[in-house]
């Protein structure tokens, strides 16, 4: 069975600094990434990303622009899944709530460069390196992603 998903996410900055969530991916194991979520009946893809991330995080946020669109297909309970995730680069405005427990280990504000060591999907890895790219800070000071288990 194959199964078509599209979710929204959003890359929100404060300064130099990104917003990052710990949750355990599929396999149990604890990563970080950047909040993003399914849209709802009635939903646009802006306001789906902006509702995660506000659920996610508890922080309210702005679109300043789209970033990219990313494809990618796993495994999960015996279904074939093609994900597609719109990303959305976001400026934080303040946080009106806590981060849902329910789904969301833990959050956290770091650097790109922190941010380039802590996240490990390739996608993720991408935003950063673009947003490095927008921001003018050098690849080189970056130290090379740990390996995946």
């Amino acid at each position: 069975m194959i199964v078509s998903e599209f979710s929204c996410g959003g890359v929100i900055l404060d300064g130099r600094k990104v917003l990052l969530v710990q949750v355990k991916n599929m396999k149990g194991k604890k990563i970080w990434t950047f909040p993003k979520g399914h849209i709802e009946a009635g939903e646009t893809p802006r306001q789906a990303a902006l509702r995660e991330v506000l659920e996610e995080t508890g922080y309210k946020a702005a679109i300043i622009r789209p970033m990219i669109r990313v494809h990618y297909a796993f495994t999960f309970q015996g279904k074939y899944v093609k994900k597609m995730v719109q990303w959305y680069l976001m400026k934080k405005l303040g946080r009106i709530g806590k981060h849902d427990v329910s789904e969301i280990l833990s959050i956290r504000w770091v650097s790109l460069l922190k941010a380039h060591e802590l996240v490990q999907y390739p996608s993720d890895i991408r935003l950063v390196d673009m947003l490095m790219t927008d921001l003018g800070i050098e690849r080189a000071e970056v130290p090379e992603p740990a390996e995946e288990n």
